[in-house]
């Protein structure tokens, strides 16, 4: 676009939001970066809509000037979802954070896009209900909802997929339209919901979520038990998993992160693979799981199960688990993260680490260990130095063949982080001819290819 267009529109968004349209540099630097190793690539302009209707109006301006557009919640994506490759408005939703209804009898909660998981979680206190879902950032709803966020709780409560009953969405021509009800079951139609729960902000833009809500367990046990083995702590993960058992949380940490830990928050855990595990239920439900748990533990290798219903105790054995991503930076200097995730069956969850392991081990690469083993999901926080270019080369290759094993094992690129522009490559590999239909909705919905462009979807040939 040249500088006589580029000027007109802004003209245009001014006159619609005045002020809450910025282009100086500092701004549009930091909406041009998330939580990754991706090099900073800044929109054209950012702007800050508090409305739907007025997302709608700047759609209708991006789409009759054929400029792209980049949805940002908190910035925290870590495979480049919000780099503007093509220029473009970043629409940043920080003003559309209230939330508009929490509703006890059907258990829901109504919020704006931009409401963060920690304000929805303070809004819910002493309300007897809790949402589930937490990424280890303070990331927007929204956003999680983009890229279909996980994390810790997903083993028992499920993903941002199986959480969300409906959304307003404004599509690509500045039509807002509602998916879903406030039902817990449809049959009516497409789901359109979950078709843009995880479509990364290509298909449109949410303005507005409804959250099904839990009811907050009446006690809660923590447990921590290390082993000799990573197969050991995988196999007591499936055994448990496949007993029945209702665990809420399954977190494995490999030796080297144990060791991250231990150096950073001044802690004595065993440095040996470690799982954290939490219960939710009833007391006398969680002595029951807890003593089965350990069991099975102990029947593989554990060397000691430690467990707590303090919440002052709980809290404490946690911060290792919290602390995990910090301590793998903090453990290289000027060391700079490179986050990356599979998914596999948990039956090939034991192969597919200890593989990686040997693979880390042969590459010489920092890159420790974190699971969501529950669901076979797995991390390698790698940490490179960003100014070595032969170590970045390596640690992509070695994020390449993790995939491609997981890829083998008929699991997935990614359980939790989303596509963006990191993993784009390989799409194509795990969807095949599939691809095409993406595209083909894709094309049906945003004709002019202007909603978050170039993110997701590979270019086919």
């Amino acid at each position: 676009m040249d500088t006589q267009s580029k000027q007109i529109v802004f003209e245009q968004l001014q006159a619609l939001l005045h002020d809450r349209v910025v282009d100086n540099e500092t701004t549009r630097n930091e909406h041009g970066v998330g939580f990754s190793y991706h090099a900073c690539t800044p929109p054209d302009w950012v702007v800050y809509p508090s409305s739907a209707e007025e997302i709608s109006e700047i759609v209708k301006i991006c789409a009759a000037n054929q400029i792209p557009i980049i949805p940002f919640g908190a910035g925290t994506s870590v495979e480049g979802h919000i780099l503007a490759v093509n220029g473009g408005v970043c629409i940043d939703l920080r003003l559309m954070n209230q939330i508009l209804e929490i509703n006890h009898a059907d258990m829901y909660a109504t919020i704006q896009p931009g409401v963060t998981r920690n304000q929805l979680d303070e809004a819910l206190q002493g309300t007897g209900f809790f949402f589930p879902i937490g990424p280890g950032v303070n990331a927007t709803l929204g956003g999680m909802a983009s890229t279909r966020a996980s994390g810790t709780n997903a083993v028992r409560y499920g993903t941002m997929k199986e959480n969300v009953l409906s959304l307003k969405v404004v599509l690509p021509d500045g039509k807002l339209i509602k998916t879903g009800s406030k039902a817990k079951k449809s049959s009516a139609g497409y789901d359109l919901t979950h078709l843009f729960v995880g479509a990364e902000g290509t298909l449109g833009v949410i303005t507005e979520l409804t959250l099904k809500l839990h009811s907050y367990p009446q006690a809660i046990y923590a447990a921590v038990c290390s082993f000799p083995t990573v197969e050991a702590a995988v196999n007591t993960t499936i055994q448990t998993i496949q007993k029945g058992i209702p665990i809420a949380k399954i977190e494995l940490l490999d030796e080297q992160m144990m060791r991250a830990i231990n150096r950073y928050s001044s802690l004595n855990y065993a440095e040996t693979p470690t799982l954290f595990l939490e219960f939710h239920g009833s007391q006398a439900e969680l002595e029951e799981q807890v003593e089965q748990v350990e069991t099975i533990a102990k029947s593989f290798g554990a060397k000691e199960f430690i467990w707590e219903k303090d919440e002052a105790a709980r809290t404490k054995l946690w911060r290792a688990r919290t602390d995990a991503a910090p301590a793998s930076v903090a453990y290289r200097k000027d060391g700079q993260l490179m986050s990356t995730d599979v998914c596999v069956p948990i039956s090939r969850l034991a192969k597919c680490i200890t593989e990686t392991q040997l693979d880390i081990e042969e590459t010489g690469i920092y890159a420790p260990i974190l699971g969501h083993v529950g669901d076979g999901n797995f991390h390698l926080t790698i940490v490179i130095d960003s100014n070595n270019p032969e170590e970045f080369e390596k640690a992509k290759a070695l994020n390449k063949r993790l995939v491609k094993r997981a890829l083998e094992m008929e699991g997935t690129c990614t359980g939790e982080h989303g596509i963006g522009i990191g993993k784009l490559s390989y799409m194509t590999l795990e969807h095949g001819e599939a691809v095409s239909t993406m595209w083909t909705i894709k094309k049906a919905l945003d004709p002019l290819n202007i909603m978050n462009p170039g993110k997701l979807l590979p270019v086919l040939d």
